[in-house]
């Protein structure tokens, strides 16, 4: 299905709180005078404004958001109006209590914060249902309303007895009424833990029952589901109004509570909120991070381009120290969520509020206020440049590659005991082979186990610990179609509900398309490293390793200490029309980058442009556009294989492309040979 883009501009703008400034009207005129300046285009209002929307109950008053939603409309700013349930007002809480969340310890939490709420309520359901209705019904026709900004970062999970019976619900229900089969799943005849009634489950609690994978498996993807269907309530009356007006809810990347890859497809729009740490020499370790989870926030919708919902234009104010960024350095981050597929650059927050918990997080407008602050200055130049890329929006990434990246082996990694309960660092390994791939000129999705590969040439899965139902049967399928398949230590160890297979790992026919057996897993202590050889190359062994047995696979390196010394490390299979890459051992250092490369070479996938760059510069293409980004902490310069017009700068390029420190171009190619113009970037 075509992406049809709500906008027909790339999104500059944010979260923008007038309810704050509600005594001081004022305020919004010289806001809206500020957005042009700073070549504004959107703003994202009501996010947590309940309690001023209904200061009691039934009781609304719109009026300050009338105001405000004209003069973003006369303004020619879009408006992305906000559902409120992530912070409810205090009557609320107080006149239906059960709306708050139980914690683990079975105390009910008092009013406060945000995210306080009990998914399963009805109460809460039913209030949510009420203010989103009375926000559709009245904004439906509003000029300035173009998407629907649903609650705000979901995230926590309750314990109280509604949500206790929706889980033996939810449990009747995946298990077919049928106890016994629980039993068996989650192997309760371990310690004595067999079920003889339903109400004797309780969700996984620090006092309680906590030890068993598949109970911890189960409850968070029972939470998920809430977490679904609570959205589908909330949206159930702006839909009913507007039908036509897409909804989004800003996600957190590799937050590990919900499954995004479930709640994607429920979503019209993904979005998420980026705050990467930029360090002096940590840069690219930041950089890496950030591109793998925009691709991955890219990938939920099958490519369809995102929303940068959340970022900060200056610092943020949450961390144990928070450090300004260096110039630039914002800039440099928007174009990297550009390069990987987002319509949009997005802040919070627009203005600075006088209090609260962030009132010291970085804005658009600070305190000081004005058009002359050194951030404002940079946003608006941002601004201009955000316009010079208009036609950027909507386009797509083409990519050859998939990193598989799935919640639920993320879950299921985590939770189990064994080998290393040190280290595991799922996230972290992913994005080591994200960082080898991009080294290399190569972009790639970030898709989960059920997605469909037959569009990549190779597929990357790390620690691809657990097989969903149906994984090894499209693994072996993609394999024999011709693929290359790459894992490593600990594949297909355990199915769904963290049985482990019998019959060896890897489980079942994966066994035949990577051409070994893994007899053993070794856990090595940190800082006592062992040593493995691959194409004349020695590197260590780190964490954890699995013992190979190669029957009909090709040993390409060994390891070459303790008293495994001499085995197979890594090897290479034929399977069918295709190859399978069997890494045994995790290594810190430059074995993946080197595999990588070598993997890539015998796949005959080159650098998906003819730009070459240095180390610390990335090189990502989106539909016809590159982006190249200097992400180091100095100069760098680029080869240009072709000449290139300059968007940002309305001139062509040919030769060298020279970067300045968090320096940025976006460049298309061009049809025709020429000469090399001067580039005179904004100051």
């Amino acid at each position: 299905m075509k992406y049809r883009y709500p906008f027909p501009f790339l999104v500059h703008g944010g979260d923008y709180n007038p309810d704050q400034w509600v005594d001081t009207p004022e305020v919004w005129d010289e806001d809206m005078r500020l957005m042009k300046l700073a070549h504004i285009n959107s703003a994202t209002v009501g996010i947590f404004s309940w309690s001023l929307l209904e200061p009691r109950e039934g009781e609304y008053e719109f009026g300050w958001l009338d105001t405000v939603m004209d003069k973003l409309a006369a303004n020619g700013v879009s408006a992305i109006l906000a559902t409120p349930s992530g912070a409810r007002p205090p009557w609320l809480a107080e006149k239906y209590p059960e709306v708050l969340r139980v914690e683990e310890s079975g105390v009910r939490n008092e009013f406060g914060v945000r995210h306080n709420h009990c998914l399963t309520s009805p109460v809460y359901r039913e209030k949510v249902r009420h203010i989103n209705a009375a926000l559709a019904e009245r904004y439906r026709d509003h000029p300035a309303l173009t998407m629907w900004h649903v609650s705000n970062e979901y995230s926590g999970c309750c314990h109280c007895p509604l949500c206790q019976e929706a889980f033996r619900d939810w449990l009747k229900k995946r298990y077919h009424g049928d106890l016994e089969k629980l039993n068996f799943y989650w192997w309760n005849g371990f310690w004595s833990h067999r079920y003889t009634s339903w109400e004797q489950i309780s969700s996984p609690k620090f006092r309680g029952e906590n030890s068993v994978p598949a109970l911890k498996l189960d409850w968070r993807r029972f939470v998920t589901e809430q977490h679904i269907s609570f959205f589908e309530n909330e949206i159930a009356p702006l839909k009913a109004a507007t039908p036509d007006i897409p909804v989004t809810a800003n996600l957190m990347g590799t937050y590990d509570g919900i499954n995004y890859q479930a709640l994607a497809p429920h979503l019209d729009l993904v979005s998420w909120d980026s705050y990467p740490v930029w360090e002096q020499g940590e840069n690219m370790k930041s950089a890496y991070t950030c591109g793998f989870t925009h691709d991955l926030m890219r990938s939920l919708k099958d490519g369809q381009p995102f929303f940068l919902m959340e970022s900060t234009p200056s610092v943020v104010c949450g961390r144990g120290v928070n450090k300004l960024p260096a110039p630039g350095r914002q800039a440099l981050a928007s174009m990297l969520a550009l390069a990987a597929g987002a319509d949009s650059i997005q802040y919070f927050q627009f203005r600075k509020g006088r209090g609260g918990a962030e009132k010291f997080h970085g804005a658009v407008v600070d305190h000081g206020g004005g058009e002359n602050a050194r951030v404002f200055r940079q946003v608006a130049k941002l601004g201009r440049e955000l316009e010079r890329l208009a036609p950027v929006a909507g386009t797509r990434c083409d990519n050859r590659v998939a990193i598989l990246y799935d919640w639920e082996n993320r879950w299921a990694t985590d939770v189990y005991c064994g080998y290393n309960n040190d280290r595991r660092d799922y996230v972290e390994e992913c994005v080591k082979w994200y960082a080898a791939l991009t080294e290399c000129g190569v972009g790639a999705d970030i898709v989960s186990e059920t997605a469909d590969l037959s569009k990549y040439r190779l597929v990357i899965a790390p620690c691809l610990y657990m097989l969903l139902k149906g994984a090894e049967e499209r693994l072996a399928s993609y394999v024999k179609n011709g693929g290359r398949l790459v894992s490593g230590y600990l594949c297909g160890v355990v199915e769904e509900h963290d049985l482990c297979f019998m019959g060896g790992v890897p489980a079942g026919e994966l066994k035949n398309v990577f051409g070994v057996r893994a007899t053993e897993t070794d856990a090595l202590p940190a800082g006592m490293p062992g040593k493995a050889g691959y194409n004349g190359r020695e590197y260590a062994v780190e964490h954890v390793c699995d013992l190979l047995q190669a029957d009909t696979a090709t040993v390409l390196g060994s390891y070459q200490s303790d008293f495994y010394a001499g085995t197979p490390a890594v090897t290479v299979n034929t399977y069918g029309e295709g190859k399978a890459y069997y890494a045994a051992f995790r290594n810190d250092g430059g074995f993946v980058r080197d595999f990588c490369a070598d993997i890539l070479k015998d796949a005959g996938i080159g650098p998906d442009t003819g730009i070459t760059a240095p180390e610390n510069v990335f090189v990502k293409k989106r539909g016809d556009y590159i982006f190249v980004l200097n992400f180091s902490d100095r100069e760098q310069t680029a080869g240009l294989d072709a000449e290139y017009e300059d968007l940002l700068c309305g001139t062509r390029r040919s030769g060298k492309l020279t970067l300045p420190v968090c320096g940025y171009a976006v460049l298309k190619k061009t049809d025709s040979t020429g000469g090399h113009d001067v580039c005179k970037m904004d100051q």
